[in-house]
Order: C-alpha cells, then structure tokens, then sequence
C-alpha cells in the first residue's frame, strides 16, 4: 500500500483523437522494475480527473502504470468558449477513450491494459472501436442516466434536477453551467442533452442506421468485468448496473451491490468509494480483482435474475 503520502506530481500528457481534439491526462508510472500493466481510469459525467488522483497513486504502488485524463470539454480537457462546443457524450467513447487506448499501447506496450470505469466511465468501454484491447474491468456505479433505474425514494427529484431542469438550462445558455448550480462541472451542450434524453436502450440516442454498429461495439469488448454499487447510491443503483452490463454480452461479468457497512461507513453514495479514506479496505480489495481477476465480494454477487 501506499509508503506514507500520495504522489500527487504525475506527468502531464497531452492526448491526440482521431479528429484532433487533444486532452489533457495525466500519467503514473510505477517506480519498480517489474509493472503488472495500465491502468486508464475513466471519470464520471461532469467530474475532474483530479478526483481520481489519490486513487491512481495508490495503484501505482501496488504495481500499475496509471492515466487519468479529462474528456472533451471537462477540466483540464475544457475549450475556451463552451457555448456552441459540438462535443457529445458519445464522443467520449468514440474518440476520447479510442485515442487514449493508443497512447497506452505505445507508452505501455506489451503489458495488458485494465480500465476503472466510474459512472458513465464504466460505459466507455463499449463505445470504442478499440474497446477489445481492454484486459479486464472494474466498473462502479456504471449506469446511462435512464430514469426509470433511479432510487426509488429520489427518482423524481432527479428526473427533474437531471431530465427537466438540465435540458432547459441548457437551452439557455448554450451549454450546461453546472458549477453555477453546484451540480457538478459545466458540461457542453451536447453531453448535457444526450444525458438528459436516455431511454431505457442507450442506441436510441443515435440515429437507426448507426445502432447496430453500436452493439457491435459492446459485443467486442471481451474483458471480464465486475461490477459495484452499493445500496444507497441513487444512480448506480443494482437495476441501472445490470442495464448496463447487458450490452457487454461477450464479457464474462459478475455484479456486486455493497452496503455501506461492508466499507466501513454510514453513507457512500455514488461518489463515496473514490475518497481517499478508502485506501487501506475498499481500494486493496479492487486490485485483487485488477491483478488476479478474484472477486472479493463473492457473497455479494447479484443474481442474472433479479428483478428490477
């Protein structure tokens, strides 16, 4: 674990797509001489990478290289003017995640590539046409924003919050200011609307003749996945997870739904597993899955038939 502080001075790298939009990451080699591989991290919507930093340095020391980056009009990724930026929460997938799998199988070669998917993070994977490269998935709270798999106790305050007030705003002003709000980062009009408008089938978000090379997309992604959330996180929940998970039908994939006792705490939420203060329990326990593929948790395994 980690030698008693965090490395908090990766190096920065710049990131190149295919239709030459650049972003920011930034990168964690591992100091020994023997790495176990790469591993990306990808964010959820509207959050920094910088939130992931404390995370990425600890799986440096237990043996990884690890990127960070922040997608397309995000963070350190953000353009000068957001209103009008075209950029679209598929983008993220398509070009953003495709375009930081070749920088790590140059930087990184030969070693396998692992991905930590965090919300819509856990989404990406299916969207990149390079997404069979991947070795193996952990993904928490994974989810597409459809309403209908939210809590049931807060499924109408985010239906408006997310569904109703967004897109209005968005309207307005031309992009989503979420900072001004206090709901999370400023988003590009385009992520804004696609989030605001799932249904319960992602692929309807795209026009018909695009959908099929969608799924062919998640079908070729191969790495086994386990899946978390926990209880009382109100968009990760079990029923939004498995929706997920139905698209990676070529992965052998295991859910797990953890109650907040089971990692010391009273509350965790969506957001809660990434705090630093889960570094000597919950954080130990995903690179058991990251470097040996063991699920920790095989007693809290969901069944393929639960109902939703």
């Amino acid at each position: 674990m980690l030698k008693g502080r965090f490395d908090l001075n990766p190096e920065r790298v710049e990131l190149k797509c295919s239709d030459g939009v650049s972003l920011v990451g930034h990168f964690w080699a591992h100091k020994g001489n023997y790495r176990l591989g790469v591993v990306i991290v990808n964010p959820a919507t509207g959050v920094v990478a910088g939130y992931y930093h404390r995370y990425a340095a600890f799986l440096t020391e237990w043996g990884f290289d690890v990127l960070t980056y922040d997608y397309r009009g995000i963070g350190l990724s953000r353009p000068t003017q957001m209103r009008g930026c075209p950029f679209r929460w598929r983008d993220w997938g398509e070009k953003d995640f495709d375009g930081v799998l070749k920088f790590v199988e140059t930087r990184c070669a030969n070693v396998p590539i692992y991905v930590v998917g965090h919300s819509f993070g856990g989404v990406i994977p299916g969207l990149a046409e390079s997404g069979s490269h991947v070795y193996r998935i952990l993904t928490v709270g994974a989810q597409f924003a459809y309403w209908r798999d939210y809590q049931r106790s807060r499924r109408l305050h985010l239906f408006l919050k997310w569904h109703v007030v967004m897109p209005v705003v968005t309207a307005l002003f031309g992009y989503f200011p979420g900072k001004r709000f206090g709901w999370l980062e400023d988003l590009p009009a385009g992520v804004a609307n696609e989030w605001s408008s799932q249904r319960s089938r992602f692929e309807l978000c795209y026009p018909l003749h695009e959908r099929e090379d969608v799924l062919r997309r998640f079908r070729n992604v191969t790495a086994p996945i386990l899946a978390i959330t926990v209880s009382d996180d109100e968009l990760g929940t079990p029923c939004a997870v498995r929706r997920t998970l139905a698209y990676y039908g070529s992965s052998r994939s295991e859910q797990v739904v953890l109650n907040p006792s089971d990692v010391g705490e009273e509350a965790t939420g969506h957001f809660g597993l990434f705090h630093c203060r889960h570094a000597s329990g919950f954080w130990i326990d995903t690179v058991m899955w990251l470097r040996d593929g063991i699920n920790p948790w095989p007693r809290k395994c969901v069944s393929e038939e639960m109902s939703c």
